[in-house]
């Protein structure tokens, strides 16, 4: 049985401070826990169904970190989803990774001002697709430990490097030569631009965009064309959403950086 103690730590894990004070974040469902175990994360707790211990017991280890049966109702007391699922685990948070010069061998996502936090696990997850192992974001962004965050990424928070820095700062360390991809209005259409070399990528807020600060400092924007109604061509959605954006970004770079290697 769930103390009442284990259900208020759990409980506070939902909140930026405790997290932060207690250096620990919250996962959950069968995918992001099973994801967790086989990650370099560490795991200090799991709260399973017994049905849902009895399937994955092979993969809780040795006694490396606390295993507790609970009950669906018990469940149901310490989860931040609607609709509880078989399992909640508790993670560590690993130590922020310190920008290398290395890491400006490969695409660097820049995202800058992301504040939905299904946004930004969609994109953690998306640069994960795309074997883009550094994600770097700016003081404002949501928190990537958030629950909802977390949940969004499928596990792939466990695989890839998030440092959190002003942007600017990032942008004044890359070796010379190093291009600036910025998802813009103005820029030129993705179908016609010529990616030939990694750089970093950036992807602004939500609604207003990439910092005003940033965009003179941007040396490749890049657009994606909408694809008109023929009956309303003067018309269509504003913008795309960002994680959207994002993904079809990668998926050109990565396309065109592959074709350009043969």
């Amino acid at each position: 049985m769930l103390s009442k103690n284990a259900i208020k730590y759990i409980n506070s894990l939902k909140i930026k401070k405790y997290r932060l004070e207690h250096q620990a974040f919250l996962v959950e469902g069968e995918k992001c826990v099973s994801e967790l175990l086989v990650s370099s994360l560490t795991t200090t707790a799991v709260y399973c169904t017994e049905s849902w211990h009895h399937r994955y017991s092979k993969m809780l280890g040795n006694g490396k970190f606390v295993v507790e049966l609970v009950t669906e109702n018990e469940l149901t007391k310490i989860s931040d989803l609607t609709t509880p699922n078989q399992v909640l685990a508790v993670a560590a948070m690993p130590e922020p990774p310190e920008p290398e010069m290395k890491i400006f061998s490969d695409i660097i996502l820049a995202l800058d001002s992301i504040r939905d936090p299904g946004n930004m696990g969609t994109i953690l997850r998306t640069a994960d697709w795309f074997g883009i192992t550094h994600v770097v974001c700016s003081p404002d962004c949501v928190d990537i430990y958030n629950t909802k965050v977390v949940q969004a990424s499928m596990g792939s928070i466990g695989r890839i490097k998030v440092h959190s820095m002003p942007l600017a700062e990032l942008l004044s360390m890359r070796p010379k030569g190093t291009p600036i991809y910025g998802a813009l209005l103005q820029g030129e259409t993705i179908t016609s631009k010529k990616f030939l070399k990694n750089g970093i990528l950036i992807i602004g807020n939500e609604s207003q965009g990439i910092s005003q600060q940033l965009l003179p400092l941007i040396t490749d924007p890049v657009f994606i064309p909408p694809f008109l109604h023929s009956e309303n061509s003067a018309y269509h959605a504003e913008s795309l959403n960002a994680s959207v954006a994002n993904a079809i970004i990668c998926y050109e770079i990565r396309k065109q950086l592959g074709e350009n290697k043969f």
